[in-house]
């Protein structure tokens, strides 16, 4: 056993225990997306970390100053983190700091340093710090802080009274990572919000939604405009529209919104397009069609927005553009709700897309969009391993995404599901062919451009799959999480283990149930050389999915050369993993 002096760093949540009380997987699920942010931050500051049982953490620092600093880091992370959450819900750490000797051995420290800091932890404020004396005496000067002197404190089993101090923290601004806003595109670029349902009935939500993404996927085809894909548009449903500052965070000229009114067979739709960088509308009009008009109304709505946007449409581009694959009104809104339920992505929501979609069918045959939407389920159903035969329903897929495309080559979600078949059996040109084709169909098709990098990172082309990935990350700039794990499987194939590891924390933050940016990372750090990190990683690993198999992987991954595994197994064999 041998002494040391050594900065201590003690927190845990406040209020804890009610939070698991009233809602125990939420609550373990939050946590942990918080310790996949907070815990790299003591690395950043120099620490290591002790111990992470239960909600709480012990660092060890060699600097009482960054220690304080992580601390103050910490806090402002967490309340950056915090403030999109509902209060109710809210994790907010206490920290306490002690300055003192320790003894340790290959393992652990002990001491009564320790002892102060887990005692000063107890009396911090939530979202706050408390610090020793010795803290004080140490950084005061030296670190540009306000502090409240607290007095001397009694503390829990500690024999002498510790004089403390509260750091105030409410005159620090958070610590946010600025976002750099998107560049303009050279060409008319638009971001379209989703439509208000003013039709009085919530139940109307899916046709309101619904005219919206057919306005995007219409747009999208034009391969003039630069459109920002649904994801991103949606993320502003139901909030007050600042077009000024929607324009800045996607990186667009303008932005169309507008309103649809649904009553009985008569369908009322107002848009407006606005200019994001003055606030000024470009043009404004009012639509008023019978229910079965409803496909004229959406082709004259297009004609006004390419022609306020002094667009040149190609005649490929306008004859597609006419095309809308049913004139049964029926089929249209089956697929409507069908397309609604699947963008929830949960297993019971897919079902219900999948009726949505065979009743669509049953009213026209002839309805490529909704033998598509088939092909889409059934290949939801085999990668988020809820078929019971995962065989037939990749055969099922490809049945039906053929299908679709004998029926109208035009309709990209055809190609993205019929490509993604491909990818799973290892036909890596087919796949590639098809996403491709894809592409060329619907331009600013962003997910189709995430999924062609997929492609080519597990066809052994990464660098490539960089460029298509960032290409799908600036279409849509509020993208999903996956997008992060595939950002950073590129990367890891090129050897850029730093930059994927920093993409996979992101993403673990953002989906904490995450195993495989888990067991990606947990190699990253192996390759690093940081094995207590890869160790620690890997264990939360088996707590999201004890039954994990490495095995599985390996043999359901598509990757063309094995060696592109195989550098997952070696960067955990680096750190003594399975």
């Amino acid at each position: 056993m041998e002494r040391r002096l050594s900065a201590i760093l003690a927190a845990d949540i406040a209020g804890y225990s009610a939070l698991m009380g009233c809602d125990e997987a939420r609550t373990v699920r939050d946590l942990k997306g918080h310790q996949a942010v907070v815990l790299p931050m003591v690395g950043e500051f120099a620490g290591r970390i002790i111990d992470t049982a239960g909600d709480g953490i012990l660092a060890e620092f060699p600097s009482v100053v960054n220690a304080v600093k992580c601390a103050v880091a910490i806090q402002s992370r967490m309340a950056e983190r915090n403030a999109a959450i509902e209060p109710d819900r809210r994790m907010e750490f206490r920290v306490g700091i002690n300055i003192g000797d320790v003894v340790y051995d290959e393992a652990r420290i002990y001491g009564d340093g320790i002892n102060v800091a887990a005692r000063l932890e107890g009396i911090a404020e939530p979202g706050g710090i408390c610090i020793s004396s010795k803290v004080y005496e140490e950084i005061n000067g030296r670190v540009d802080l306000a502090y409240e002197d607290i007095g001397e404190q009694q503390l829990k089993n500690i024999a002498r009274a510790v004089r403390a101090y509260h750091v105030r923290l409410d005159s620090i601004a958070p610590i946010v990572t600025p976002t750099p806003a998107p560049a303009l595109p050279q060409k008319p670029s638009i971001a379209v919000l989703p439509f208000q349902n003013m039709s009085g009935d919530p139940e109307q939500e899916y046709f309101a939604d619904g005219m919206t993404e057919d306005l995007i996927t219409d747009l999208s085809k034009i391969s003039g405009l630069f459109v920002i894909a649904r994801n991103s548009s949606f993320t502003y449903k139901g909030k007050a529209v600042d077009v000024k500052r929607i324009g800045r965070e996607l990186g667009v000229r303008h932005v169309l919104e507008g309103s649809v009114r649904k009553a009985g067979n008569r369908v009322r739709i107002t848009a407006q397009l606005i200019d994001a960088g003055s606030g000024g509308h470009l043009w404004a009009d009012r639509f008023d069609r019978d229910l079965t008009d409803i496909f004229a109304m959406q082709d004259e709505v297009i004609e006004k927005i390419v022609g306020a946007l002094a667009v040149t449409l190609t005649r490929g581009e306008e004859k597609e553009l006419r095309r809308r694959g049913t004139e049964k009104v029926e089929a249209y809104e089956s697929w409507l709700r069908g397309r609604e339920f699947a963008t929830r992505s949960t297993r019971d929501s897919v079902a219900l897309a999948r009726t949505m979609y065979r009743r669509a069918i049953e009213i026209d045959p002839d309805f490529a969009a909704p033998h598509a939407g088939l092909a889409l389920t059934a290949l939801s159903d085999y990668a988020s391993d809820w078929a019971l035969d995962p065989a037939q329903a990749l055969d099922e897929a490809e049945k039906w995404a053929r299908r679709a495309i004998e029926l109208c080559d035009g309709e990209p979600a055809s190609h993205l599901a019929l490509g993604g078949v491909l990818l799973w059996r290892r036909d890596h040109e087919g796949a590639l062919a098809e996403f491709h084709r894809m592409i060329a169909i619907d331009p600013n098709f962003a997910q189709g451009h995430s999924a062609a990098g997929m492609a080519l990172m597990y066809a052994g082309r990464p660098a490539e799959a960089v460029t298509a990935i960032a290409t799908a990350m600036r279409l849509d700039p509020h993208y999903a999480p996956i997008v992060l794990h595939f950002l950073a499987q590129a990367n890891f194939s090129l050897e850029k283990y730093e930059t994927a590891a920093q993409l996979l924390v992101d993403r673990i933050a953002r989906n904490p149930g995450t195993d495989s940016s888990r067991m990606l990372l947990a190699s990253c750090y192996g390759h690093l050389g940081r094995v207590d990190d890869a160790r620690a990683t890997w264990a939360e690993l088996l707590k999201v999915n004890p039954d994990f198999s490495l095995t599985q992987r390996a043999r359901v991954l598509p990757y063309k050369n094995a060696g592109d595994f195989e550098r997952i197994a070696q960067g955990l064999a680096k750190a003594g993993l399975p």
